[in-house]
């Protein structure tokens, strides 16, 4: 019987193409162990270009008996209509992985099997440099093997979490998912307050973006715990201070993160109903 170490990457937009950038570079995966699936011909030629083999559709799929993982990377939208091609590839062993946001694994127990070995993931943008927050949840239907396999692709793209309770991708959604774009909000707003305090547009831009980058790779590398980072920063009476009693007086930016946060959860949830 052949290995099943191939893996069939269905739809290669900006996610999908940077997951692939990240497979092939860390060398997961050689470029003959993968096959896109990419209705678009620019986005198919792009993906060809990295030496894979392409697709406009699933036919001749179904005769390899060596794909472990079908990973689809396809908006949610037109899921439901994508979904029907690839029940034979999974009757054949393969396991799902979606990271298509919103869709709940038992839509795809619905439309392929209640059998059906599925892996959902929560990505986020900073997988398309290396950086994401991979979150991985997976049904009882996973073997070992495949899910190894499926979190050392994710692997490729950044940080791996796993948890075993669906329910709370509403709230890893909220976090993680949209949670980059707090940060770029952030960023906005540290350049807006540069400029007010006189420096030009592009040295405040430069100061506010490579603060922010800074100060997370520091927060990740240190050891140390937020917080106690915060306090080396923060001399007693002085300028670090002066800003944080305005950022943190009456949990002033917690509580708007706690309500921002419960906003995206909410409508993460709504979305997948």
């Amino acid at each position: 019987m052949a290995a099943r170490n191939g893996v069939v990457l269905v739809g290669c937009g900006n996610m999908g193409f940077a997951m692939l950038q990240g497979w092939l570079q860390s060398g997961t995966l050689d470029a003959g162990d993968v096959t896109v699936v990419e209705p678009n011909a620019a986005l198919r030629e792009r993906a060809a270009g990295l030496g894979v083999a392409t697709a406009s559709d699933s036919s001749g799929l179904q005769d390899r008996a060596d794909i472990a993982l079908a990973v689809l990377a396809v908006k949610p939208q037109v899921m439901d209509a994508v979904l029907p091609a690839y029940r034979e590839i999974v009757a054949g062993g393969a396991t799902v992985v979606s990271v298509a946001a919103g869709i709940r694994i038992e839509r795809f127990e619905q439309a392929l099997g209640a059998k059906t070995p599925v892996i959902r993931v929560m990505p986020n943008t900073p997988a398309a440099v290396g950086a994401g927050m991979m979150v991985m949840c997976a049904n009882g239907h996973v073997g070992a093997q495949a899910m190894e396999f499926a979190r050392r692709l994710m692997a490729a793209s950044g940080e791996v979490a796993v948890i075993e309770d669906e329910g709370l991708m509403d709230a890893v959604t909220a976090v993680s998912g949209s949670g980059p774009a707090y940060l770029f909000h952030m960023i906005e707003a540290l350049t807006a307050a540069a400029e007010a305090a006189g420096l030009p547009d592009d040295i405040a831009a430069q100061l506010a973006g490579q603060t922010v980058y800074g100060a997370a790779v520091y927060a990740r590398q240190s050891g140390e715990t937020p917080a106690r980072l915060r306090e080396q920063v923060t001399s007693p009476g002085g300028t670090t201070a002066a800003a944080l009693d305005v950022l943190m007086g009456d949990d002033r930016l917690t509580k708007l993160m706690t309500e921002a946060v419960e906003a995206a959860r909410k409508r993460s949830a709504e979305l997948g109903k």
